[in-house]
């Protein structure tokens, strides 16, 4: 679930944090620069393990801050495909269930990816598994809070750099008191997660933990 990743980079110091420990300045600005952060086809960091290797420090005309390129290790949560994690449910929609693991909420268990037989109670808003019993058929709800086992299928990343601004839908000049600004706001665009991972719960012994310990 979480890895070490080596990763070189370039920090810079501030003037006022000379008095300082180099050591001790360049892991706070790592960890300003990184914690809590994706990176693209890595994961999301974490914390700072250690650093490696430290190389001279160099102070540019026009800056008075030092600029150090430093080699360090970094703790990132990145699963490996068919690991099996235990979140705890956030919330259920007609595209799935959504699962969080307190510090890392972008976990969809797509439809198809549930036990099955089951269905979404549009009332409740929770997947139900139709669990059937020689007794009949039993409602085995996929509640909010519930803890939930599931294997990790698959992950997305999405580049979520800052872009150009979208082209005008027309190339005819603004007219005078007209704003020429694009409709970005009216289109209604969905935020993208930088980091997804999409698991499956449709095997035995995956779903919520109250299934199988009782």
């Amino acid at each position: 679930m979480f890895v070490l990743v080596e990763m070189v980079d370039t920090v810079r110091i501030p003037p006022w944090n000379f008095d300082r420990q180099l050591n001790e300045a360049i892991a706070e600005e790592l960890n300003k620069k990184l914690a809590n952060k994706v990176v693209f086809n890595v994961g999301l960091c974490i914390c700072l393990y250690d650093i490696t290797k430290l190389e001279d420090s160099y102070i540019f005309p026009g800056d008075g801050a030092s600029h150090t390129k430093v080699q360090f290790r970094y703790v990132v949560f990145h699963p490996f495909l068919d690991e099996i994690l235990i979140g705890k449910i956030k919330y259920c929609s007609q595209e799935g269930v959504h699962v969080t693991m307190g510090f890392f909420d972008d976990i969809l268990i797509p439809p198809e990816s549930l036990q099955q037989p089951a269905k979404f109670d549009e009332a409740e808003q929770v997947w139900v598994w139709e669990y059937e019993t020689d007794e009949g058929a039993h409602d085995l709800y996929m509640d909010q809070g519930e803890e939930i086992r599931f294997r990790v299928a698959d992950e997305v990343f999405m580049d979520t750099s800052p872009t150009g601004p979208t082209a005008p839908a027309s190339d005819a000049p603004a007219q005078p008191g007209q704003s020429a600004a694009p409709q970005a706001e009216e289109s209604g665009v969905k935020k993208e997660a930088p980091y997804t991972l999409i698991g499956t719960i449709c095997e035995p012994g995956l779903g919520l933990l109250s299934w199988w310990n009782s």
